[in-house]
């Protein structure tokens, strides 16, 4: 692959390790409660990530005068959805492992109120809601190897995505055939 296709990639995935650092900073600073938020987290953005990798396998395939090889289209996403979510998983373990662990305490109370209330609000069983409750408080949701988890699980859902992202996007030059 082209080092210009890989710089593509690297620079749009710092962009978005930045956007997504900004969010996580912001959430920080003004409500924790958009770190938790389930609207956001299953919905935007995932949204945001899918699509700086459409971007990145588009500009990859512009640059390369309208033609991508699959390899190249699939590596110009997931260099550039990979290194935007290890950037974010960085950051929030820092805030909330080292700059402030309070918070981390905080953003699982909220997740705690959250789900309690969804869950009524679905009419869940009141033992099934203490269950999910209980399960909740016994995990560390911001330890490392929790968020290094939460890496890998997020780094293989993109990268399926990622798969069909660059069969739609790959386009074969017939000179080089």
């Amino acid at each position: 692959m082209e080092k210009s296709i890989k710089s593509i990639a690297s620079d749009l995935g710092l962009y978005l390790g930045i956007l997504l650092s900004l969010y996580t900073l912001t959430a920080y600073l003004i409500d924790l409660g958009l770190i938790v938020n389930i609207w956001l987290m299953m919905l935007i953005i995932p949204l945001v990530i899918v699509g700086f990798g459409i971007f990145s396998t588009a500009k990859a395939k512009s640059f390369n005068n309208g033609f991508l090889t699959f390899k190249q289209a699939f590596s110009s996403y997931f260099i550039t959805v990979a290194i935007g979510i290890m950037i974010s998983t960085l950051v929030t373990v820092v805030i909330f492992n080292f700059i402030d662990p309070e918070a981390a305490v905080e953003t699982k109370n909220i997740l705690v109120e959250n789900t309690a209330t969804m869950m009524k609000n679905s009419g869940a069983p009141t033992e099934t809601i203490a269950e999910k409750i209980t399960e909740i408080e016994s995990q560390d949701t911001f330890a490392i190897g929790v968020q290094l988890k939460s890496l890998a699980q997020s780094l293989i859902f993109f990268a399926v995505i990622g798969l069909i992202v660059a069969a739609a996007l790959k386009k074969s030059n017939p000179e080089a055939e």
